[in-house]
């Protein structure tokens, strides 16, 4: 299994999630119980320790059975599911209106510790090794995807120019080597 897809779910046009939202959302999942890991722009300033850039949502992955108590955690703060043609059972987003959005990727873990998303079929999931980063965000050590894991998931495709900054910083600081398409 690997992560070489590209998550369906788009943020929409102007969203903003900001370091008090972040905090606010890793609150609500510890009151319900629910273990994420941070993935995204915020997964890589985790790594990072500082927030780099502004994001537009916060993606985390979350083991599905977590995901009910977690979003009725989300429900009762405003968080409202976004309707969009490419949302999945297993990837899909939750937004507090003129607010915050947080990218859900839901995972089950399977024997070896692969997080799989979606049908098991598809092979997609996020690595065992993807699983075990851990980060700051604010004042709050997080699990986050791995640096190694979160250069390799953005070789899949050239990104955009905060894609090509969060490339750019973890290869700096954790001595990876740079993807032929981030560099120049």
């Amino acid at each position: 299994m690997a992560h070489t897809f590209r998550m369906p779910s788009s943020t929409p046009p102007g969203a903003r999630t900001t370091l008090d939202d972040v905090l606010s959302v890793l609150r609500l999942a510890d009151r319900a119980g629910a273990r994420l890991w941070i993935d995204g722009g915020w997964g890589v300033d985790a790594l990072l320790g500082t927030q780099t850039r502004e994001h537009g949502d916060l993606d985390i992955a979350i083991e599905a059975r977590h995901l009910e108590p977690f979003l009725a955690a989300l429900s009762e703060h405003g968080f409202v599911a976004v309707r969009e043609q490419s949302a999945t059972a297993w990837n899909f987003l939750m937004r507090r209106p003129a607010g915050p959005v947080v990218d859900l990727h839901v995972i089950v873990l399977d024997r070896n510790g692969n997080g799989v998303l979606g049908p098991p079929e598809a092979g997609n999931a996020y690595p065992a090794a993807s699983l075990t980063g851990r980060g700051t965000i604010g004042d709050r050590i997080v699990d986050c995807v791995d640096a190694e894991w979160a250069v390799r998931f953005r070789d899949a495709y050239a990104g955009d120019a905060g894609d090509r900054a969060d490339v750019l910083a973890l290869c700096r600081r954790f001595d990876l080597t740079i993807p032929p398409q981030y560099c120049g």
